[in-house]
């Protein structure tokens, strides 16, 4: 009223001093209207829990799959065509089975002819034999030359050495016949074949692969963080994902030198002791390695925010009931929950829901513990 009695009582028609005092006026009562809206507006509603250390055990569980100790790759030492393949991959072989055969006839042939190399060398050390024993007869009565004996003498040990070399020919080329017919070294299962029936197979291309019996051991790709902390202890427990019953205990036994350029993992070897009958070879299989357990705090996801670019929590202060933003750093993102590694104390009361439109200082009200 003082305001428009002010503007009323100028004297003469005024158009822009009356559009002031208007403007004035609306300012004036916005403001009021601001300070009562503001002094009226109740404390923010939040849910908060008191936090407390929880002892933590974080663990790893990996996919592998059961893998032969001692794989063999199985090879013709022989180049021919193939004319049989008797066993198929997943077939079990014992030592000394035939797995494939290649056709055989330049090596019988290579025989024959080493054998018929034995029999000329047999004749050659016949004849010089003679020849040297009369010879050395006639040397002894005087009746031919020193020159004549040293000659015979010499042809005797060439016929001599031209039969060992026959006779060694004899048996490379048996060697060589043998090798036509491929045959397991061990005892196992044929994990891979590689070759038909009419293809030429060469000399040390892989034919068969042959995962031997005996040790067995479960392979592991993983990725090199997990190698960051030391697990509780060397043990790893293993489970067949089709049978979760069915489980095993292993240590490793090899981590390899490199990491694969092409996945970024480590291969890991796990040697399995006393693998139960249905871990079978390919069969896949979890890992689970843990950790020694440590005291941490524990929130749910809902109280996460963030202080520029660091992760914070909004912590209420139960005294003035007021809130602040408190930077924290993490442990680990599980599921549900952050475990805290530092950055909040026992007891400090932490804004759980509610937190989204706080700000520093702002005042708020909570009931019990978990009540909203």
């Amino acid at each position: 009223m003082t305001h428009r009695a002010r503007c009323g009582s100028r004297s003469g028609y005024q158009p822009g001093f009356r559009i002031a005092c208007l403007l004035s006026v609306a300012v004036s009562l916005a403001g009021c209207s601001d300070r009562s809206e503001g002094s009226s507006k109740p404390p923010t509603l939040v849910r908060t829990e008191t936090v407390r250390l929880q002892g933590r055990q974080r663990s790893a569980t990996l996919t592998g799959d059961v893998q032969a100790r001692v794989l063999a790759e199985l090879s013709f030492r022989v180049s021919g065509r193939v004319t049989e393949r008797l066993v198929d991959a997943g077939a079990h072989v014992n030592a000394g089975d035939v797995l494939a055969r290649i056709d055989p006839n330049q090596q019988q042939a290579d025989l024959d002819a080493a054998i018929a190399k034995v029999a000329g060398a047999e004749t050659d050390l016949r004849v010089t034999s003679a020849t040297f024993a009369r010879q050395n007869t006639l040397f002894a009565q005087g009746f031919t030359t020193r020159s004549s004996f040293d000659q015979a003498q010499e042809s005797l040990r060439t016929a001599q050495a031209s039969l060992e070399s026959a006779k060694a020919e004899v048996g490379t080329a048996k060697d060589n016949l043998s090798y036509t017919e491929l045959r397991a070294e061990a005892s196992g299962v044929i994990t891979a074949r590689n070759l038909e029936v009419g293809q030429v197979a060469q000399v040390a291309q892989s034919a068969f692969t042959l995962a031997q019996d005996g040790a067995r051991d479960a392979v592991f790709d993983v990725y090199e963080s997990i190698f960051f902390e030391q697990p509780e202890t060397s043990a790893i427990t293993l489970a067949l994902v089709s049978d979760p019953a069915v489980t095993a205990q292993g240590r490793t036994r090899e981590v390899a030198a490199t990491i694969d350029p092409k996945t970024g993992t480590v291969r890991v070897k796990v040697a399995i002791d006393s693998p139960p009958a249905k871990m079978t070879l390919g069969s896949p299989v979890t890992g689970t390695v843990r950790w020694t357990p440590r005291n941490r705090i524990v929130v749910p996801w809902s109280a996460l925010t963030a202080a520029g670019a660091a992760p914070a929590v909004w912590v209420v202060d139960p005294a003035a009931k007021t809130v602040s933003l408190k930077p924290i750093a993490v442990d680990s993102y599980e599921t549900g929950i952050i475990v805290i590694k530092s950055g909040l104390v026992p007891g400090d009361h932490v804004v759980t829901d509610g937190g989204k439109l706080l700000r520093p200082g702002q005042k708020v009200t909570f009931g019990a513990e978990g009540a909203s």
